[in-house]
């Protein structure tokens, strides 16, 4: 662990040491006092540190060995020795010349120093709501993605993953979704470089290109004040990403490795096929199914859940070098991900490499930072539709039955009497079968370059310029191919063999200048920033379908969609940080950009910002209370943008689109393919969302309590919807424009507290708490009040069934359904729903007669942490607590109901065991019976660990733990899993337990 503080300070000294040189004074009488300083555990040089004489600026700083010299004017003079992290010192000279000191670590103090757009502050002259946190504050255990280590640990930052595929993507939101229909993922930035948000074909998730190994901080820019420097892409808030430094005069080396287990942990409910005889012949016998359905079962008794899971092992490596000293400081990491899915056939295989380059030229003038980070992953999706047939596959069924035409594998065929015979085409397919006969992998190669120079001008004190460029390269590769011995390859013959490629390529380059400087004569300092930003973004590639075989010499149905398309973003942009006598500070930012996605008349848009901070502790009133430590308000305005607000690149520009085979227009005994114009909008624009902060951050007894409450309200206009326009004005009967508005409002509350801290025993505890509420308050152009607004939230079962609804004066997503009628057991009555409009008649036939629920964002989310060090021992775990989000049953809706016990085609089919439940017949989509509060409390993972001091030899240390990753979940939802991003819960994929041996050596 304080290897990880050693290559935070030391990088950031290599990078940015002996920023401060104070002149000395000659005083009348002169004593040189010389020395080294060195770290007081590891022994090492510490460049940079601060030796000030006691109540004057007079003061010089140590070099790169740590050899400082100062002039002082008596022996009685007081020297104060401080620098970032480490607890300051304080020696009387008295008769010595030459005063060595030692510094130790201040571990209130470690993240002092946090990254923000374009630079840098020190937390206490942070004015936004910005949050960050480093390796110490990660979640431990088996972490593939960078997303995973934060989750749980930020207040107002909702991280719901995918699932427990390998390699899962995450769903992120940073105080609610500020858009209906636009991009509502943060704007991330890897060392300098704003990623594109979109995804690419044949990856799960993008960021898992980056190795969490290699993360040393997450800086999360939540508020307006915060985020506005980066203007139309900051609506959903930022997330800076710094990666690990190297230096020191040392050669050092840190390896990091784990083996894990990951085992299921839970499987929807079905019927065996002992139980499934019996209800078949119950249903014949009292209920009216027809006797063919007991022709078709078998005897067999197969849980089909049970034969496509497994226990995935899953192991990860790890290996950095760091070193250079003073001439060449540089790290180097290889890391090797080889991740198993509990989905049989799943696997995420990752090699990554990271090099960071970070040399100081010109008498430390000119700082340069060199970048490279590559890696490539081979994804083996398996076949994620066996999930779903394993719940609805019949389970007396074999797995194989002795077939030919289907490689033995058990296939609902025409002729019941004739396995070799051809298939039902939609009946449930085989799910063992599913697995093996289905080829899905993709193969994706991403390379980010950049590479940073600052430049500290000599003609003007305190003036810097800095240049910034980068490069994003990323390409996948993939195919799907079905086995022709597949019984569902019948179905779809062209679609036997796809392809796809993708290339997407993203530029930058950042000119910018900044100025900061002291203002002694006004007791003030001013930090101002300018700069030119150039961002291209440029996407390519295809994908193509096609038959296995020939047919007289060509691929029936084959097609090919070649694509090719980019976009820009040109920015200016601007920061004052003011500071007034250390305790007033004042920050204002300023960005312009223009975005190619729009038309010329709209395409520059102007997004300001202003924040205002009192270090209130700092007055005199509270300067001298001890058991304070820090007191600052915070109260802070702006305005952000959001310019991915579609599907395609120019929403803005006409399009057509070409007849599909089969839809030609005949002229005579000849077809031919024509183009249709599409719907658009030109006077289209990018959202505005205006977000007001206050917030007060507060530490108590030496920085042992430390926490902060914040309280927003964020408001984004020129919503995009789809709203119905008159028919044959413009070519469709709906159109994507600019006319809603969206507020969201809440309160953030996070809390650490040093419970005990003594040499031998260490505890710490720490939590968050959210609450965040939002309202739709405008959906179209004029006030329109028999407008109920926009279905969403498609489900599984039927035609285009949605479950959710955007209104006005309601919550995003919003469930909107039939409120339920009971008997007098208690029981949900098939097909009878409250008669809302009181018009009698079929009340389910009457969209008036549904009426608005809850939505599926918890009401109040709470993160809790904590870490017990004894000696070398070391315990710790995290977790959080869900309310009030809301869960659509899907699963139980469609596939818990009677009917689809047998399908007249010739098929069985199992069904979850909920339908004793309901007792329905048929499938009752939209009652609220299905609707769940899913609150949740998950024990995300529990740690035990011991670190050592010596591992054979004095020069080798390290660390040993034991970790269990969703360790427990406490719900009272009858589903699979409560954690449901969107809130309607249908096939998926099932969140493992996993057990981790890890160990870290450092040598």
């Amino acid at each position: 662990m304080k290897n990880y503080y050693l290559f935070n300070f030391r990088g950031l000294l290599v990078l940015g040491a002996l920023l401060l040189t104070t002149a000395i004074q000659v005083y009348a009488q002169t004593k040189v006092v010389t020395g080294v300083i060195k770290d007081a555990e590891l022994g090492d040089a510490l460049p940079g540190v601060n030796v000030l004489i006691q109540g004057t600026q007079t003061g010089t700083v140590s070099d790169f060995d740590g050899r400082y010299s100062i002039s002082i004017p008596s022996d009685e003079t007081v020297l104060v020795f401080s620098f970032v992290g480490y607890q300051s010192k304080e020696t009387t000279v008295g008769s010595r010349s030459n005063i060595d000191v030692t510094m130790d670590y201040d571990v209130s103090a470690l993240n002092e120093i946090v990254v923000i757009g374009y630079g840098e502050v020190e937390k206490k002259d942070a004015t936004g709501s910005i949050v960050a946190l480093g390796s110490k504050d990660f979640n431990k255990g088996a972490i593939s993605t960078p997303q995973e280590l934060i989750v749980g640990k930020v207040p107002g930052v909702v991280v719901t993953t995918g699932g427990g595929a390998a390699g899962t993507g995450s769903t992120i939101r940073i105080r609610g979704g500020s858009s209906l229909r636009a991009n509502n993922d943060p704007l991330i930035v890897v060392d300098g470089m704003p990623l594109e948000s979109s995804g690419i074909s044949g990856m799960a998730n993008p960021l898992a290109t980056i190795n969490p190994n290699d993360i040393e901080t997450f800086t999360v820019l939540k508020d307006a004040s915060a985020t506005a420097i980066y203007g139309s892409r900051a609506s959903n808030g930022v997330i800076i990403i710094t990666t690990k430094s190297g230096g020191g005069d040392k050669l050092k080396f840190s390896y990091n490795g784990n083996v894990s287990i990951g085992v299921p942990v839970k499987t929807l409910d079905v019927y065996s096929g002992d139980e499934y005889r019996a209800l078949i012949q119950d249903r014949i016998t009292n209920h009216g199914l027809t006797d063919v359905a007991d022709n078709t079962l078998g005897t067999a008794n197969t849980n089909w859940q049970d034969e496509i899971y497994q226990n995935a092992i899953s192991t990860d490596h790890n290996l950095s070098v760091s070193g250079g000293g003073e001439i060449l400081p540089y790290r180097v990491s290889v890391g090797y991900t080889n991740q198993d899915g509990i989905l049989k056939k799943n696997n995420m295989e990752r090699t990554s490499l990271n090099v960071l380059l970070t040399p100081s030229l010109l008498n430390d003038n000119l700082k340069l930072s060199i970048n490279a980070k590559g890696s490539i992953i081979e994804n083996d999706f398996s076949n994620p539709d066996a999930i779903g047939a394993a719940v609805q596959f019949d389970p007396t069924q074999p797995i194989k039955n002795g077939n030919t035409r289907y490689g033995g594998y058990t296939a609902w065929t025409t002729d019941p009497n004739d396995i070799n015979s051809l298939p039902i085409t939609i009946a449930t397919s085989n799910p063992v079968a599913q697995l093996e006969y289905r080829d899905n992998k993709a193969t994706g190669k991403r390379m980010i370059l950049g590479g940073k120079a600052e430049y500290r001008l000599p003609f003007v004190d305190g003036l810097k310029a800095t240049v910034n460029v980068g490069y994003d390269y990323f390409n996948s590769v993939g195919h799907d191919v079905m086995d022709t011995l597949a019984s569902w390859s019948y179905r779809e013959p062209s679609n036997q063999v796809k392809k796809y490629e993708q290339t997407k390529e993203n530029s930058l380059l950042d000119f910018y200048l900044n100025y900061n400087k002291g203002l002694e004569s006004i007791d003030s300092k001013i930090d101002l920033t300018g700069g030119y930003s150039y961002q291209h973004f440029y996407n390519e590639g295809f994908s193509s379908n096609r038959p296995v075989a020939m047919t007289d010499g060509v691929f029936e149905g084959a097609n090919r969609d070649d694509y090719k398309n980019e976009y820009y973003l040109i920015s200016f942009f601007g920061r004052l940080n003011y500071t007034f006598k250390g305790r007033y500070l004042l920050t204002g930012t300023v960005r312009q950009d223009g975005s190619s996605r729009f038309g010329e008349d709209n395409r520059w848009g102007l997004f300001p910002s202003v924040a205002f901070a009192w270090q209130i502790k700092e007055e005199s009133f509270l300067r001298d209370v001890d058991a304070l430590e820090t007191l600052k308000l915070r109260v802070g305005w702006g305005q952000t943008g959001q310019q991915d607000i579609g599907d395609t690149y120019y929403p803005y520009i006409p399009t057509y689109t070409g007849s599909q085979t089969g839809a030609y227009y005949q002229f005579g005994n000849s077809f031919y393919p024509t183009q249709r114009p599409n719907a658009y909008d030109a006077n289209i624009k990018w959202e505005t969302t205006t977000t007001q902060n206050i917030g007060l951050d507060f530490g108590f007894l030496d920085g042992r309590i430390s926490g902060s409450v914040d309280v927003y309200h964020r408001e984004t206009e020129d919503l995009i919807n789809e709203i119905p326009i008159a028919a044959g004005t413009n070519f469709n009967n709906f159109l994507v424009t600019n006319v809603g508005s969206l507020v969201n409002q809440g309160v953030e509350v996070a809390l650490t507290g040093a419970i005990i801290s003594t040499p031998d025993l260490t505890w710490e505890l720490s939590g968050n708490l959210t609450y965040n509420e939002n309202e739709i308050t405008k959906m179209t152009l004029v006030d329109d009040p028999s407008y109920t607004g926009a279905p969403t939230g498609g489900i599984s079962g039927g035609e285009n069934n949605n479950i959710q609804i955007n209104s006005v004066g309601r919550p995003i997503n919003t469930f909107y359904m039939f409120e339920q009628i009971y008997d007098q057991n208690g029981m949900p009555i098939e097909g009878l729903y409250v008669d809302k409009t009181g018009n009698g008649g079929n009340v389910s036939g009457d969209n008036l007669n549904k009426y608005y629920l809850q939505n599926p964002a918890p009401e109040y989310l709470i993160g809790i942490s904590s870490r017990v060090n004894y000696k070398g021992f070391d315990f710790s775990f995290s977790g959080r607590l869900n309310l009030n989000n809301y869960v659509y049953n899907n699963n139980a809706s469609n596939l818990g109901i009677y009917q689809n016990l047998y399908n007249q085609a010739g098929y069985n089919a199992n069904i979850l065991t909920d339908v004793e439940k309901t007792q329905f017949m048929r499938a009752q989509y939209w009652s609220d019976f299905y609707l769940e509060n899913a609150s949740f409390f998950r024990m995300d993972n529990i740690t035990l660990g011991y670190s050592f001091e010596k591992f054979f030899t004095d020069k080798v240390n390290g660390r040993i733990s034991f970790t269990v990753q969703n360790a427990f979940v406490i719900t009272d939802y009858t589903g699979l899993d409560p954690e449901v991003s969107g809130g309607i819960d249908n096939n998926l994929y099932p969140r493992p337990r996993t057990y981790m041996v890890g160990l870290n050596l450092n040598f």
